[in-house]
This record gives structure tokens, sequence and C-alpha cells, in this order.
């Protein structure tokens, strides 16, 4: 992945204008079994905090760890690696290195996502946001889910972009992969690592963060809302990206 100090330089943000500002956020991972929180829509006043964390979707990467013989195409056609060996390469080419067919043993790489089981606790607190809910839209807990709902965000904040502008720059940032992090560029080198599905950084992503949505860079919607949000007040849409940005 090329160098992105220039295209994350971080501006005004358009919608940070109409609202309180917020201030930088975010942990670097480096690619972790972990669970990430979706993000939702923006809800009535007094609900937003509630119900975007009781019922926030839970996701976890499915990983596969490199026996003896394995090659990244039979580990991405074993898995359905969203893009193929060249995909599943880029999502992890910080454990791998910079030689994409010197795959060593017992290295464990990221090869997907799931819907993760959520804990009794949590599920009995989000039954109050859930009733709350009964009405409201449902999101798939997949990437096709996930652009879905940030676009529902975006219509409702005057955000331009269209389903097939921000796969196509999600698959080529990041394959899917919504905890994709770029350890290697010159952000990355200046301590500002890019980030998720569209690969913001913290300054970027905070200075155009959406309202209602995760303060979290790694959360797959709110990523999509911010980058786009970026692409917007940049180049007028994300649908005008088509390269690093």
């Amino acid at each position: 992945m090329p160098a992105r100090g220039k295209h994350r330089r971080t501006r005004v943000s358009r919608i940070a204008r109409a609202f309180v500002p917020v201030g930088t956020g975010g942990v670097a991972l480096a690619l972790p079994f972990v669970a990430v929180s979706g993000a939702h829509a923006a809800q009535p006043s007094g609900q937003v905090t509630q119900v975007a964390q009781a019922a926030a979707p839970q996701v976890e990467l499915v990983t596969h760890k490199v026996a003896k013989g394995d090659t990244l195409t039979k580990i991405a056609k074993k898995h359905g690696t969203s893009g193929g060996w060249q995909g599943l390469y880029k999502a992890n080419r910080a454990v791998i290195g910079n030689n994409p067919s010197m795959i060593k043993p017992g290295l464990t790489l990221t090869v997907g996502t799931k819907k993760a089981a959520a804990s009794p606790a949590a599920a009995k607190s989000a039954a109050p946001a859930a009733a709350t809910q009964a009405a409201a839209k449902t999101y798939s807990n997949d990437l096709d889910g996930w652009i879905k709902e940030a676009l529902d965000i975006m219509a409702q904040h005057g955000i331009p972009g269209s389903y097939d502008g921000i796969h196509r720059n999600v698959m080529r940032e990041s394959s899917g992969n919504p905890q994709a992090i770029n350890n290697w560029d010159s952000n990355a080198a200046a301590g500002t690592p890019s980030k998720g599905l569209l690969q913001t950084i913290d300054p970027t992503f905070s200075a155009y963060h959406v309202p209602g949505t995760s303060t979290d860079p790694f959360d797959p919607v709110a990523n999509i809302v911010a980058a786009c949000n970026y692409a917007a007040d940049r180049y007028g849409s994300i649908d005008n990206v088509n390269g690093p940005y």
C-alpha cells in the first residue's frame, strides 16, 4: 500500500461544522482475534448512547494458522477470502512481511470475519434496546450490511456516495477486513497508522466523525461514514475516488 501522508491530511469536517468537535481516539490493533462493535444510525435524543452500546453487532476475525506446504492461494481458496491471495496478503502484510511467497509455518493470518456469540450479560442488557428498536431497520452483520447502514446514515447527513463507490474503495483499501491496519507506510512511521475498512488515520477519522456513530476507527460503519465524509469534502464524493486518497 503506498504512503498516504498527503491524502490523510486533516481538514475541517463538513459535518463537524454543524456539531460539537470530536477529539482523537481509537487504539491501534495489528490484526488480533477480537470483537468489533458496529455503529447505528442516529436515534431520537436520549436514545443514541443506550441503543448503540446495547444493540451493536459483534464481529470476530477468522484466523488460519499456517502449516507446512501452505500458500496464500491455498489458504484464500480454503476460506473463501475476499480478493483472493492478493486480498489475504494485503490484510496480513504486517505479519507476513514484504514477500508474499515466504509464509512461515506457525504464522496466524486473518482470513475473514464471522458473527460473534453474545455473552449472557450482553444479551440481557441488549433486551430493552432491542425492544425499542423492534420496528427499526436492521442490517446484516457483514460488509453488505455495513455499507447499507453507512449509506442510510450518510443520507441523513447529506453525505454523497453510492454502494458501488464504497464497496470498490473498501476492497482496494482493506479487502473488507474491518481490523486492517497499515503498519509500514509514512503515516505509520509518524505514529498514525491507517485503520479499518477505508484506512483512515485517527486525526482524519476524528475530524470527519459523524455524530451518532462509534468513536472507534475500527468500527466498520463509523469508519465508512467518516471516510466518505472526508472524501466528500476533498473529492466531492467517495465515488470519485479510484486510488490512494
